[in-house]
């Protein structure tokens, strides 16, 4: 160990291991408990969505469905038109929170969600001008949100890069770059077509509508090749908020880790936005309930996932319901329910007298 390095303290929690020792599993009972009843919350909410959609699905229809024995009509509104905007739900929320899982830590800042660091509006930009650009081209918006998104990380990373990274400057860069996309967004709203624009100005606000199940493949897909990698490299996470002479004593190369994160988050967030638009604060409150309620240390990356999962289909169903015969896009319920959590923690910071110190 290098003079000076701080000495690690032990990780909480229980390790399993499996084929022979060689992969180990650090496991704590009560993360374990809330990842668990979040999934099922999650669960539960996107049946009860069903079965208050617009048509609404009794339960009972709803199972017949499952079983084969539901009429045609029935088998269609469950299967086609209720199943895929939920799990749209599901996958979007999860992906958008264990993204914002992965920024709050690196920088280790509760403001360090994607759509904060620019992130989003970078995938967001791409996305209209494949709507604007590209309008018959089916994977147009998920594949070009991507590119652009990461395009954007890279710029950001470059631009925040002195020397090494520190987690304020990705944030304050983050988010001028934020302001600079959106400028760009609403030029590019404003030169559309004008019903190509309504249709892009809606997505803009993050939506659910009219999802199909080959969209809804293609995002789990793409969760389904990142989620693993990403619990692979969740130890190197924690390591790394100990700092990077922790990290390095303990043989994780710090930048090269910290630059791997990035790409994964940013494929995340990307994802999610290519999905169900620039949907905004669940990246930010997911990680920071989860974290709440599991009382621990650490990134908590599945728990974070679940609670985004839970906070996106619960938002998609007040967004449906709060105003009559009115179908909302669901970045507006997040806002307001984002807007009144972020109130809450600036009083309960004030409270407690960290923001006075």
């Amino acid at each position: 160990m290098k003079a000076g390095a701080q000495t690690a303290a032990p990780l909480p929690g229980r390790h399993l291991r499996a084929a022979g020792g060689r992969v180990s599993v650090r496991v704590r009972p009560r993360t374990l408990a809330v990842g668990v009843v979040l999934v099922v919350a999650a669960l539960a909410t996107g049946v009860v969505s069903i079965r208050f959609g617009d048509p609404h699905v009794p339960f009972r229809t709803a199972f017949d469905v499952f079983t084969g024995r539901a009429d045609t009509a029935s088998g269609f509104i469950v299967v086609h038109l209720a199943l895929p905007r939920v799990a749209a739900a599901w996958l979007a929320g999860a992906a958008l929170g264990a993204s914002g899982a992965i920024f709050q830590s690196l920088t280790r800042n509760p403001l360090g969600s994607p759509e904060v660091i620019g992130f989003n509006s970078g995938a967001a930009a791409g996305a209209i001008l494949a709507i604007i650009y590209l309008p018959s081209w089916q994977y147009g918006i998920g594949v070009v949100a991507v590119a652009s998104g990461l395009l954007t990380a890279a710029a950001v990373y470059l631009l925040a890069w002195r020397r090494g990274m520190r987690g304020y400057r990705l944030i304050l860069v983050g988010i001028a770059t934020t302001a600079i996309l959106q400028a760009v967004n609403t030029y590019l709203l404003a030169r559309a077509d004008l019903l190509v624009a309504k249709d892009a100005n809606i997505w803009q606000y993050g939506s659910l509508n009219a999802k199909t199940w080959s969209e809804v493949g293609s995002v789990a897909v793409a969760l389904a090749a990142l989620l693993p990698v990403l619990a692979v490299l969740s130890r190197r996470l924690d390591l790394l908020e100990m700092g990077d002479e922790t990290a390095a004593a303990l043989g994780v190369p710090a930048e090269r880790s910290r630059l791997a994160f990035v790409a994964l988050g940013t494929v995340l967030a990307a994802v999610a936005v290519g999905i169900a638009g620039p949907v905004a604060f669940v990246a930010l409150a997911a990680p920071q309930l989860a974290r709440r309620l599991t009382r621990g240390t650490g990134p908590h990356l599945a728990p974070a996932a679940a609670m985004g999962a839970l906070l996106l289909v619960a938002a998609d169903f007040v967004a449906q319901h709060a105003i009559p015969s009115t179908n909302l896009p669901v970045g507006l319920a997040t806002g307001a329910l984002g807007g009144a959590y972020l109130c809450w923690l600036l009083a309960h910071e004030w409270r407690s007298g960290r923001m006075r110190g």
